[in-house]
């Protein structure tokens, strides 16, 4: 129940969406962010076309 707890505390709200940051994510897979975004490039097609977006710079220096 805790791990439940873990990711729901890492779920925000941007642009009225709920999301997960690469950080937080390759954190949960145990890998480095950057292994985890060559992992989602190599795999895009895998991906609806809305699984990702770029945050602002606003919205990154918010995290």
């Amino acid at each position: 129940m805790n791990d439940i707890l873990v990711i729901q505390s890492k779920i925000y709200e941007i642009r009225g969406v709920k999301v997960m940051i690469d950080k937080d994510l390759a954190e949960l897979y145990q890998v480095t962010t950057g292994n985890f975004n060559k992992a989602v490039k190599r795999n895009i097609k895998r991906f609806p076309p809305d699984f990702m977006f770029q945050l602002t710079k606003d919205e990154y220096d918010f995290f």
